[in-house]
């Protein structure tokens, strides 16, 4: 199976899991998508995720994170930036997503990190999604 966006496969595949109230989720890894699951553990919005090594390019386990009333984190995930059409912003022009509550997710020359990171470093890039 081809995937032509891993970024948007990677977002609803942990949208969907949540719906389902799955304690984890399995997607292909990659480095990007160990990035962004860095970033979205460090935001609080997963409990965690491990990298498991198979024959192929290797397996990524997001363990999704839900409140006391079994109510995902997570309640909206957007994928902003496509393979069709990229978005670039400068550190200036970081959208704020949802007034603060939510964080933008951007690949910049030092590396995938959040939009609050982005700014205090003076750092812009491709706007890749917006979580809330």
């Amino acid at each position: 199976m081809v995937i032509t966006d891993p970024i948007a496969d990677f977002l609803v595949r942990i949208k969907n899991a949540q719906k389902a109230g799955f304690d984890y989720v399995d997607i292909p890894a990659s480095k990007m998508k160990l990035n962004i699951a860095r970033v979205l553990k460090e935001e609080g919005y997963i409990t965690g995720y491990k990298f498991i090594k198979d024959k192929k390019q290797g397996v990524l386990r997001v363990i999704l994170k839900y409140d006391q009333n079994k109510v995902p984190v997570i309640t909206g995930m957007k994928r902003i930036s496509k393979p069709s059409r990229r978005v670039y912003v400068k550190c200036d022009k970081i959208p704020y997503i949802l007034n603060g509550y939510g964080i933008a997710i951007l690949s910049t020359s030092k590396g995938i990190m959040h939009d609050r990171e982005a700014r205090k470093r003076r750092l812009g890039g491709e706007l890749l999604c917006s979580v809330w």
